[in-house]
């Protein structure tokens, strides 16, 4: 027989209304966001590619808003001077952030003292008349966005030959630093065919050579990512041609300042200068 403390009970349990309103408005629970994700190299001159966490509407790396795709695939990339310490932040629809720092490796680069030679040598008026309207249109063309979407695509080496010079080499004149090399030279004769590293847009084909540069191409692969390839002895696209990845798009030459010939490719991404052998991997068969 049961007590009268427990038959109590029993009856409030059962004459306690039921609220639906009030159930309904427990919050549902929130589910964990998910982590960045991304392959590449996290160096000085390196680029990865990312997925953002899911739900992320936006992505910012060091505070700087970055691009990112549809389906939350993005890219950073590293100058060949990034600081040790980076991070990446996804915000989501909800408002939540998820924040992801980064370290990024430095490099030892080949540093060329010329302690007998001076930084800068006497001017030449017609490289000072013709050289302000060159760089306003590489700068004009890496504004530029295009629909490309080589970005995505493992890059490959646009030609074959002997690697005569590295990216970010520096010669330093009597203690004072001078430019640093912001590509990769690709020893090869003249006339070898230059191939698309990968898809993309042609948004500069110099009709005449530049003063440094010579005959100029610069292709877009989207997202902020952007190749130039210097010193061509021909260029077989106009601009705004799409181009797919291994489609000849010129040849080697020696026009510009160049003391033989050789292609300089030099790839950045929204304004920082990566490595083209550190992003793309060794040359095939050396």
């Amino acid at each position: 027989m049961l007590g009268g403390g427990i038959i109590w009970a029993l009856l409030m349990a059962c004459a306690a209304p039921h609220d639906p309103v009030a159930a309904q408005s427990m919050p549902a629970p929130v589910a964990p966001p998910t982590a960045f994700r991304w392959t590449g190299e996290l160096r000085q001159g390196g680029l990865i590619r990312g997925q953002a966490p899911a739900g992320a509407v936006a992505v910012t790396l060091d505070g700087q808003p970055i691009p990112i795709a549809p389906d939350g695939a993005f890219l950073a990339g590293f100058d060949r001077d990034a600081a040790p310490a980076a991070e990446l932040v996804a915000t989501l629809a909800d408002g939540r952030q998820v924040r992801q720092p980064l370290t990024i490796a430095p490099r030892a680069w080949r540093i060329e003292r010329l302690d007998r030679l001076p930084k800068y040598p006497v001017p030449d008026p017609e490289f000072q008349r013709l050289r302000p309207a060159e760089l306003a249109q590489i700068r004009a063309a890496r504004g530029m966005a295009t629909d490309a979407d080589g970005w995505r695509q493992a890059l490959r080496w646009p030609a074959r030959g002997r690697l005569s010079g590295l990216f970010g080499a520096q010669r330093v004149y009597r203690g004072e630093p001078g430019s640093y090399h912001s590509g990769t030279d690709v020893a090869a004769p003249t006339g070898t065919i230059v191939t698309a590293p990968a898809d993309g847009v042609v948004i500069l084909a110099a009709d005449q050579p530049f003063t440094l540069e010579g005959h100029l191409l610069m292709l877009d692969h989207g997202q902020g990512l952007n190749s130039a390839f210097l010193h061509l002895s021909r260029i077989d696209v106009r601009p705004g041609d799409h181009v797919r990845q291994g489609q000849p798009i010129g040849a080697v030459g020696a026009t510009g300042r160049a003391t033989g010939p050789h292609l300089h490719w030099s790839l950045q991404w929204r304004g920082r200068k990566l490595d083209p052998l550190l992003v793309t991997g060794p040359m095939p068969g050396r």
